[in-house]
């Protein structure tokens, strides 16, 4: 339990171990099998365009497919502007548990959803409807995790507690390349665009089942039963409009360092399966593979670049990363566009490590933006605004302009110009490493 001093007004909240690892557990799962759900669409991109959008050209299907991929990226905001301020105002956990059951249903259901030969133009407006219900739930879901695990954590330590989020989304990652991988291995071609490819997705009902389970044992956070103290009904009552004008700079900051980080993220985890496959005809068990193995040495360092931000700050960790891929993008793509399995695993490889710089600082430098009584609903806005006008978009901007220019280095292009934005925006944000969430007391472990 959380004991509180209540002879001060600032006097710290003493934690319970055991129930900040519960907090950790339950926010990582749950993470995991919602990116589970969502990741597995990347992975299955160039099957899904021929089930939903036959064609004879290859890169018209898979600009299709990520259509419909960016799509669901484009009602995200909405879903951060009901799930937010919602957060904020009857609580973290129970939104939570929301998002854990919309995501389950819509990507259940895409694995229901009849092919194109079958029902005709209906198939993709049905894969549509599903996908923005993916993507409305999603819009309260990073927002949400990284603050319940931010408010549970000892100051001292919320950098490596909240690492343990991004890992959490690596294990779904891989769980959905893995199984993607093994179907392709072991199925014909025929078999995997005729039934094969609805296996993830079913997957989806007791997936969310369990993550449900997972986190209606939660308890609320210390800083949010605190700010509910203060308010009638115990419930806080924040204007919308306060948690976007009134927090206009930590909003602007906010977008830039999820700018850098989601380009990035779905560049070398959504993207570059296709790209191998699609642009640089690279075996597609093998590029999976490579993404697999990649995203395997990511999961091992999280923790312990989570650990170094409690160290030595977010800041520097946030600007190696912003530094390195301004530097070594296009070394790196080179290496990827050489073919060969070493030389796409070192290029991938570098990628990934510079990530790992990202996902291991963001979970505890994004809450850090905002006061407690509009964290959830200002992070949320800002998060989604971002992810969907430059993160979830992408794949379909970079696969749109390679094939307009022919340009195989648009990808190393594209990352060079987030990571400009991000390092900007690292100049000017305030190192939180070791201090209160701003709104809230001290936190110290017990």
């Amino acid at each position: 339990m959380i004991k509180k001093r209540t002879a001060k007004a600032h006097a710290p909240t003493v934690t319970d171990p055991v129930l900040v690892k519960r907090a950790v557990k339950a926010a990582a799962l749950g993470n995991a099998m919602e990116w589970f759900d969502f990741g597995v669409y990347s992975y299955i991109a160039v099957t899904l365009g021929k089930v939903f959008f036959p064609s004879g050209n290859p890169t018209a299907q898979l600009l299709s497919t990520f259509g419909a991929f960016a799509a669901a990226f484009l009602v995200r905001p909405l879903g951060g502007m009901v799930f937010g301020p919602l957060g904020d105002r009857v609580g973290r956990q129970k939104v939570l548990a929301l998002t854990m059951i919309m995501m389950a249903a819509g990507t259940f259901a895409i694995g229901l959803i009849p092919s194109y030969a079958t029902i005709g133009v209906g198939a993709p407006i049905l894969l549509l409807v599903a996908r923005l219900v993916q993507g409305f739930s999603t819009g309260g879901e990073y927002a949400g995790a990284s603050t319940f695990i931010a408010e549970y954590a000892p100051d001292k330590r919320r950098g490596f507690l909240g690492s343990w989020l991004e890992f959490g989304t690596l294990a779904g990652y891989i769980g959905g390349a893995g199984l993607v991988t093994l179907m392709t291995a072991l199925l014909s071609a025929d078999d995997l665009t005729s039934w094969g490819w609805r296996l993830p997705f079913l997957i989806a009902g007791p997936m969310g089942i369990i993550g449900l389970y997972l986190r209606m044992r939660l308890e609320e956070t210390p800083a949010f039963a605190a700010e509910a103290e203060k308010a009638e009904n115990n419930r806080p009552k924040t204007p919308l409009r306060e948690m976007i004008t009134g927090q206009w700079r930590a909003l602007l900051l906010c977008v830039g360092l999820v700018l850098v980080f989601n380009v990035t993220d779905y560049m070398l985890l959504s993207y570059m399966p296709s790209y191998l496959t699609g642009q640089l005809h690279y075996d597609e068990t093998h590029g999976l593979l490579v993404v697999l193995g990649v995203m395997a040495v990511m999961m091992i360092a999280q923790p312990f670049v989570g650990a170094l931000t409690d160290r030595v700050g977010r800041r520097p960790v946030i600007a190696t990363g912003c530094a390195g891929f301004l530097l070594l993008s296009v070394p790196a793509l080179l290496l990827i566009r050489e073919g060969s399995l070493l030389a796409v695993g070192l290029g991938m490889g570098a990628l990934g490590m510079l990530l790992v710089c990202f996902t291991a600082s963001m979970p505890s430098a994004l809450p850090a933006l905002f006061p407690t009584k509009v964290r959830y609903g200002s992070l949320s806005i800002g998060f989604n605004v971002s992810v969907s006008l430059f993160g979830g978009t992408t794949p379909l901007v970079v696969t749109a302009l390679i094939g307009a220019t022919g340009n195989m280095m648009m990808p190393a292009y594209y990352m060079m110009a987030a990571a400009v934005i991000g390092g900007f925006a690292v100049w000017r944000m305030a190192e939180s490493a070791g201090r209160p969430l701003p709104g809230s007391a001290p936190s110290v472990e017990h």
